[in-house]
């Protein structure tokens, strides 16, 4: 009886190691398919932590260079306009480089490194030569860091799987947005505003670890470039330059987003000034207000759009961004209530989450097949760049010659103008159903 009951525990204990086995092994022989879901975690770390380590630097410098550094304002001003010019400059070229380069997480963890020393430059040496070339290097790693995230995301998710996937990107990137603002605070206020600095590298570490938790090989360069598989099977090279002149899609959509922009861009900043008008003592904590409530909506958003993109199409949720700018606009212009002006800050929120999600969506739609996916971002980002500008130094002009509400009905008339574009001219680039990707409804020429 004993030795009976010996041998049972012995086959139950051969058995579930033998089912142990076997289940390892169907682990280990998952379709490619399928393992790309495996990253999902690691992309939602990156978005979040790489929003971290641009946020704990960027806003920060103009009031540490003007609290501490002592630098004058008009100074600050030039350093920052001439390292945003060059950074708007080179939006295109990177993109390109992005295209070629099958270094991706390479790329990604050089330019945290720049990043962490820009930081640490500043905090140490606050001098013209010194800030003006780590802000140039902030302006610069702008047309790196989200580009090659969004690479690496088409080249790693499945084509169904994509718009949910690039709307959780801009969501836990806007979460990090929102975090870091916290925890930069509270370091500024209980630490030092120099301690803010060092939040870049802390951040930079812990994210380039991330980046490196990818597999190489699991990136599909190709893909991430916008080329498909039958032309990746048969070595195509990628279309012409001129391919970006002949996309018609690609040319409304960066027409549109330079008008979005441009009407965009004074919005919040002339929110403030007319907050410290009409309220002065509680402008700061307000405007603060505003700005959180806009990043909070945003999240949700993005996970709302690009749950729903497949299913509804990009072109009417595309629409529902662009219409929230001027009516945010009119908005602003119909009372100074300090309650009212914060909740209009929603509309921007809607607007930050839809373009967020949908953009890197729809130009993956636009230039799939031509191998041109990353420098047609690149070249999207310098006009609307370009658009948002521009356009500071036109509200300014308006407010001083005809007041506050007269600029905010200015700036919501050129983002209907945006809308109106959207709506007549941009073709709903959402596949057709199964099978071959849908080309975009009219190109200027051939490929």
């Amino acid at each position: 009886m004993r030795a009976s009951r010996q041998r049972a525990r012995q086959a139950v204990v051969e058995t579930t190691r033998v089912g142990a086995w076997h289940l390892a092994a169907l682990s280990r022989a998952r379709p490619p398919e399928t393992a790309t879901v495996s990253y999902g975690r690691r992309l939602d770390a990156l978005n979040f932590l790489l929003a971290d380590v641009r946020g704990g630097l960027g806003p920060y410098v103009g009031v540490f260079l003007l609290t501490q550094a002592h630098w004058d304002p008009a100074t600050i001003g030039t350093v920052l306009t001439v390292s945003g010019i060059i950074g708007i400059s080179l939006h295109a070229p990177f993109g390109a480089l992005i295209d070629a380069t099958r270094h991706k997480r390479g790329l990604l963890v050089a330019g945290i490194a720049a990043l962490a020393a820009s930081a640490l430059a500043i905090a140490h040496a606050p001098t013209l030569p010194v800030v003006l070339a780590a802000d140039i290097a902030m302006a610069v790693l702008g047309a790196v860091f989200a580009p090659t995230v969004a690479a690496i995301t088409v080249g790693l998710v499945r084509r169904d799987e994509l718009a949910a996937r690039l709307g959780r990107n801009a969501a836990f990137d806007r979460t990090g947005n929102v975090f870091i603002a916290g925890v930069a605070g509270l370091v500024g206020w209980a630490v030092s505003q120099q301690a803010v600095f060092y939040l870049t590298p802390l951040f930079g570490v812990v994210t380039a670890a991330v980046v490196l938790s990818i597999p190489a090989g699991a990136i599909d360069h190709e893909r991430a470039r916008g080329l498909d598989e039958v032309q990746a099977r048969r070595h195509e090279p990628p279309a012409g330059w001129d391919v970006l002149l002949r996309r018609g899609p690609l040319l409304v959509l960066a027409a549109s987003l330079a008008l979005f922009h441009f009407a965009n861009a004074p919005l919040v900043p002339l929110l403030g000034q007319k907050l410290a008008l009409a309220h002065p003592a509680e402008a700061t904590l307000l405007l603060s207000a505003g700005i959180v409530t806009a990043q909070l909506v945003s999240i949700p958003t993005a996970l709302l759009v690009g749950a729903r993109a497949d299913r509804w199409g990009r072109k009417p949720l595309l629409l529902a961004g662009f219409a929230a700018l001027p009516l945010r606009g009119l908005l602003y212009a119909a009372s100074d209530h300090p309650a009212w002006l914060v909740a209009v800050q929603v509309l921007d929120g809607v607007s930050l989450g839809t373009l967020d999600a949908l953009l890197a969506l729809v130009l993956a739609d636009v230039m799939r097949g031509t191998g041109r996916y990353n420098v047609a971002r690149g070249v999207v980002g310098t006009v609307q760049g370009v658009g948002g500008s521009l356009s500071n130094a036109a509200a300014g002009l308006i407010v001083v010659q005809a007041g506050y509400d007269m600029a905010f009905m200015a700036l919501a008339a050129v983002g209907l103008l945006a809308f109106f574009l959207v709506l007549v001219a941009m073709p709903e680039t959402r596949e057709a159903g199964p099978g071959p990707a849908s080309r975009p409804t009219w190109t200027i020429g051939g490929r």
